[in-house]
């Protein structure tokens, strides 16, 4: 497997970046989309990258145009939609697949780390079935908003299904007993 802190990240405003150059910290990686059942879910993440960022740590956010078309934006539209409709101050990266054939070398790395998430997978499994969507099997990211929560030491501490709100329990409690080793 590759090593997470060196696979070659670029911001959404195109400076180069890697996770390692956020050593330390307890990330929370998550594929997002602006026109999801789910994009709601930035004021989430916003709210606990506010509550945890003092404690050392930080959501990436990763656009991502994998299901449905939901994030067909410029990387200049989805920055200020992010901004403007969630106020979102956390980092946000480039459009790039997370799925499939080209699926970034990230994405890659994170879905053979943990290859089953928790969370109510199945239940979001069998509503996509009901729009007629043939969902993903692990490894596979299932849609937008699934979660990676990082270790300070760089390993995969834990992926979560994306229906998992970022203020779920078991989402806040995998966090804090991040932030506190």
């Amino acid at each position: 497997m590759a090593d997470l802190a060196s696979i070659p990240l670029t911001r959404i405003d195109g400076k180069p970046d890697t996770l390692g150059d956020h050593a330390g910290k307890v990330l929370l990686v998550v594929n997002v989309a602006s026109k999801c059942g789910l994009t709601p879910q930035y004021e989430g993440l916003e709210a606990i990258y506010g509550e945890y960022k003092d404690k050392g740590f930080e959501v990436l956010g990763f656009p991502a145009n994998d299901f449905g078309a939901q994030e067909p934006g410029t990387h200049e539209e989805i920055a200020e939609f992010c901004s403007i409709n969630y106020g979102v101050s956390f980092p946000l990266f480039a459009k790039a697949d997370v799925t499939g054939e080209a699926k970034q070398p990230l994405y890659a790395a994170l879905t053979e780390a943990v290859p089953t998430k928790q969370g109510d997978v199945e239940g979001m499994k069998e509503k996509f079935k009901g729009y007629g969507i043939v969902p993903n099997d692990d490894p596979e990211v299932l849609w937008n908003f699934e979660k990676f929560l990082i270790a300070r030491d760089g390993s995969v501490a834990g992926r979560f299904a994306p229906g998992t709100a970022p203020q779920d329990p078991l989402l806040t409690g995998a966090i804090e007993a991040e932030l506190a080793k």
